[in-house]
């Protein structure tokens, strides 16, 4: 079964992941469509080492690689929700980070 996965849009209909997913190299590119794919594909059975839960109904999906990238996503009447996504620098996700997709998540609900 395949899951539906969508990009939060702000009020402006602009996509902050899908423009962050487009700002990368052709590497990073490829590796967060292929991360999207595997969440369309295993939903809520994918395996920890691509994703992780942060708060509740707050994830994240991992990216691994030379340039580390995280997008946080949560789900919502059967529908999975990117919300913000950025490149890891750090070993501990960054507060702010983890802020912008909490009030991305209430924007959807």
């Amino acid at each position: 079964m395949a899951w539906k996965v969508n990009s939060y849009q702000n009020v402006r209909g602009k996509s902050p992941v899908e423009d962050f997913i487009r700002e990368q190299d052709e590497t990073t590119y490829a590796k967060i469509l292929h991360s999207i794919l595997l969440l369309k594909n295993g939903g809520p059975f994918l395996k920890p080492s691509y994703t992780k839960k942060l708060k509740p109904k707050l994830y994240e999906l991992r990216i691994p690689g030379k340039i580390a990238a995280r997008i946080f996503y949560t789900m919502k009447g059967g529908e999975y929700y990117l919300l913000h996504a950025f490149k890891k620098k750090t070993q501990k996700t960054p507060a702010k980070e983890i802020k912008i997709a909490l009030d991305r998540m209430k924007e959807i609900s």
